[in-house]
């Protein structure tokens, strides 16, 4: 992996976030804050602001950037969940000039869990962690196995589907839904929808990497 490809899923994830804005924004009024998709919409601005800062960056030092802006940029309850989990990975990546599929799949992993630290968040509590903890494994899993790549896109993006629509079934106990308890019961979680999209079009963006 290079940071040119980097670049170009943070441009993909830009252009999925705003085509999946209304159904994104009618799930985060149903049972959220009702700041969400502002406020990723504003994080994925400022980074596409950064395109030329980061091209000459090192894949890890590049997330730590992206990390850091995050931090300073997106408000609401996800900005300092989604700046915690770039800024892990830069950490796991640091030195590395072109990590492989097994150091991405291991940084990817230590950010998941920084989400969960700095969250005090697990499975089946209808948050972004519901479809982002069954990716990581699988996607670490899949890694160990030196699975082709488009194949391993192609599983990620059912993983992230299937776990996005199981929240559906799952009762809050994090954020404001978790005020709404069964009321919450029967509508999709916003951050895992916005995972979902971001995780499809990363992996569509990457099947046609050697």
């Amino acid at each position: 992996m290079k940071t040119v490809h980097i670049i170009d899923a943070l441009e993909a994830v830009q252009a999925a976030i705003l085509a999946n804005e209304s159904q994104i924004e009618s799930l985060d009024r149903a049972i959220g804050d009702g700041d969400h998709f502002i406020n990723v919409r504003r994080g994925c601005d400022v980074l596409m602001a950064m395109r030329d800062e980061l091209a000459p960056l090192a894949p890890g030092a590049a997330f730590g950037k992206i990390g850091l802006k995050l931090l300073s940029t997106i408000g609401g309850a996800s900005g300092p969940l989604i700046s915690s989990f770039f800024i892990a990975m830069g950490k796991t990546l640091a030195g590395i000039d072109e990590p492989e599929r097994r150091q991405f799949a291991a940084a990817f992993a230590d950010g998941v869990e920084a989400i969960k630290s700095r969250g005090k968040a697990d499975l089946g509590e209808k948050t972004m962690l519901d479809v982002l903890i069954p990716v990581s494994r699988l996607l670490q899993r899949l890694a160990e196995e030196n699975t082709p790549l488009p194949q391993v896109c192609e599983q990620l993006t059912a993983e992230a589907h299937r776990n996005m629509l199981a929240t559906r079934d799952m009762t809050a106990t994090k954020g404001r839904a978790s005020f709404l308890g069964e009321r919450a019961l029967g509508h999709i979680d916003p951050g895992s929808k916005t995972c979902e999209v971001a995780i499809t079009a990363v992996c569509d963006t990457w099947k046609e990497i050697a």
